[in-house]
């Protein structure tokens, strides 16, 4: 088991406090002394900036992915010399009418060190890669990886 603590903080400072024009913006502080600007999303009067809840949670399920699908290719001896992802999260109603990040689409790019897996390998790979995430396994949003 593990903890994972971060500080959210927030001030009004000199502006009015209506729902029209309070202040977004925020900071986000980890433990391991990184401070990230954080603000609503812009549809929803934030500053278009800092991160949004939304982009963080995006970036957290593609990061957590990459991470695991590292792990698992490094125990299969293949060595991957980089990865990108190009990942979007969709905004919409859940089954409950609720605004939920209710999709998620990673679209990695791979580049390895020696030759590049078939498709099958490839695909097991972002299979286990998913079931072992644990952003993935903590949420209910569909999340799919596409070429």
């Amino acid at each position: 088991m593990s903890e994972h603590v971060v500080d959210v903080s927030w001030s009004r400072g000199e502006h009015e406090f209506t729902y029209q024009t309070y202040n977004r913006d925020h900071e986000w502080r980890f433990d391991g002394g990184v401070t990230v600007p954080a603000s609503a999303n812009p549809t929803y009067l934030g500053n278009p900036g800092p991160v949004d809840p939304e982009e963080a949670f995006v970036a957290a399920l593609s990061s957590c992915h990459m991470l695991t699908f590292l792990a698992i290719a490094a125990r299969k001896r293949i060595v991957v010399d980089s990865y990108d992802d190009h990942a979007v999260g969709v905004m919409s109603k859940n089954e409950r009418g609720r605004m939920a990040v209710t999709q998620v689409a990673l679209h990695p790019k791979i580049t390895f060190a020696g030759p590049t897996p078939d498709a099958e390998t490839l695909e097991r790979m972002h299979h286990l890669a998913h079931q072992e995430c644990f952003i993935a396994n903590s949420v209910t949003t569909e999340i799919t990886v596409e070429s």
